[in-house]
């Protein structure tokens, strides 16, 4: 084995993952060093997520991707990689081909064609999947030249970060967060409405279209899930990570504001959310706040649950609690939790005053990566807790 096998060289990375349509899902990747050790960052727009967890393997690099169960298996010789993305957490575990090149900094063509169509804006988005079902979302795309960012939100979280070009007129939009792989393509149909593909993961396809609305809406996150008839509370027991049953209904809670927050480390939009929490509460503890995370881990037995709860609650300083609830499974956790209609969407965020009544639930999350959305997120976010936090007992 040669100095430069196994050794990932500093500097930029593409990377290409090999969809089973024959597409490339492509995405951006800085080595460094850091303390005398490789680290890499994914890089999506403005986001850097960090991956310091490289292990050999054989004749290869493991490469731990941040908190979740996913791996790349890369085999480095000088300024080319091959490997495979793997993830571990699906029902039937799979893994993608990728290889990448070193030097190379754009996601998609090194010399895209003029642009000669305007994507910036926003657009009322119908998603079509392959069964035939449809759902709604609004694309937020900021454009300058040939430059492309922006994301998708749904009524159930969003796209998070989407990185790339518009090619002549074509729009390509890409990203990978460790967990979700994707690819958008577009293509003007006229001068307000486009249409397009969807690429996820190994096989996963979408196709979409679009018109251009800048009143686009989607239902208000507040009104999705609510307590059915009889209920004003919420009522639960599940173990915290040493296998300690914790109950809502505990003396630590009584008389505090409440935040429950359905969660699974799986969940790319729970980890934003929990990034905006975690924080959030070391900063306002004192003043009355407990949240309680509900874990909906993709494995149901609860040694594996907990370790990859431990591992979010590590690598993103989560100073709450967090409770092995069930499986990833919205049905499930319906039913852990039967005083709700349904569960709709991981993350759900129920707010509960110090009354123990429940005030609202927020469904999804729209993080960082909406812009204004998020924005609008927080602002209502703080005005709700600063009226429950200023109740008296």
């Amino acid at each position: 084995m040669t100095s430069s096998e196994n050794t990932i060289k500093p500097g930029t990375w593409r990377v290409s993952l090999q969809h089973a349509q024959g597409k490339e899902i492509p995405f951006i990747m800085e080595a460094e060093e850091k303390a005398g050790k490789t680290v890499l960052y994914l890089i999506n727009g403005e986001e850097r997520i960090l991956v310091d967890d490289i292990q050999p393997q054989g004749d290869s690099l493991k490469i731990g991707l941040h908190i979740f169960d996913a791996d790349l298996i890369a085999k480095v010789e000088g300024d080319k990689m091959t490997g495979r993305f793997v993830k571990n957490d699906t029902a039937t575990p799979y893994s993608v081909p990728f290889t990448a090149a070193h030097g190379k900094t754009s996601r998609f063509s090194e010399s895209p064609a003029a642009a000669s169509f305007d994507f910036d804006g926003k657009w009322e988005v119908v998603f079509t999947e392959s069964d035939g079902g449809t759902y709604k979302a609004i694309g937020v795309f900021e454009q300058k030249d040939n430059q492309l960012n922006g994301t998708f939100l749904t009524e159930t979280g969003d796209y998070r970060y989407l990185e790339g070009q518009v090619d002549g007129n074509e729009l390509k939009l890409s990203t990978f967060d460790g967990n979700h792989a994707y690819l958008f393509t577009a293509k003007p149909t006229n001068d307000s409405t486009l249409t397009g593909d969807f690429y996820a993961g190994m096989s996963g396809y979408e196709s979409w279209t679009a018109k251009r609305n800048p009143a686009a809406k989607l239902a208000s996150a507040d009104t999705l899930t609510y307590l059915k008839p009889g209920y004003e509370t919420l009522s639960f027991t599940f173990p915290n990570l040493e296998g300690k049953q914790v109950s809502l209904s505990d003396e630590k809670y009584k008389g505090k504001v409440v935040l429950v927050q359905l969660l699974g480390s799986w969940c790319p939009n729970c980890m934003d959310e929990t990034n905006f929490l975690a924080p959030y509460y070391d900063k306002n503890k004192s003043r009355g706040l407990e949240i309680i995370g509900l874990g909906f881990e993709r494995s149901p037995e609860f040694d594996k649950a907990a370790a990859r709860l431990q591992k979010m609650q590590e690598r993103m300083n989560v100073n709450y609690d967090l409770l092995v609830a069930g499986v990833s499974d919205k049905e499930a956790a319906a039913k852990a939790l039967p005083a709700l209609n349904h569960v709709l969407s991981f993350p759900t965020t129920i707010f509960i005053g110090r009354d123990g009544k429940v005030r609202k639930i927020h469904t999804g999350f729209s993080g960082p990566g909406t812009g204004k959305y998020y924005d609008d997120f927080v602002a209502e976010f703080n005005k709700t807790m600063e009226e429950l936090l200023a109740e008296k007992n």
